[in-house]
């Protein structure tokens, strides 16, 4: 994970945080939710939103090739 904003909710992903969950860990206790894997490369756009708490992900740098 390479940057985290409180005020929105957006998170910087890169193919080194993949395969992507959220929450991710060490998240605070009152941010916890029921464990849900979003798949950022299947958007045109490298972004996809959690379901259960609305923080936003966005796909950074060189997509991976084949599987990782």
């Amino acid at each position: 994970m390479t940057t985290l904003d409180e005020s929105r909710r957006q998170v910087a992903v890169t193919a080194h945080d993949l395969p992507l969950a959220c929450p991710r860990p060490g998240a605070p206790l009152w941010a916890r939710h029921p464990r849900v894997f979003i798949d950022l490369l299947k958007s045109p756009a490298g972004e996809a939103t959690c379901p259960y708490c609305g923080t936003v992900y966005n796909f950074t740098g060189e997509k991976p090739k084949g599987h990782h």
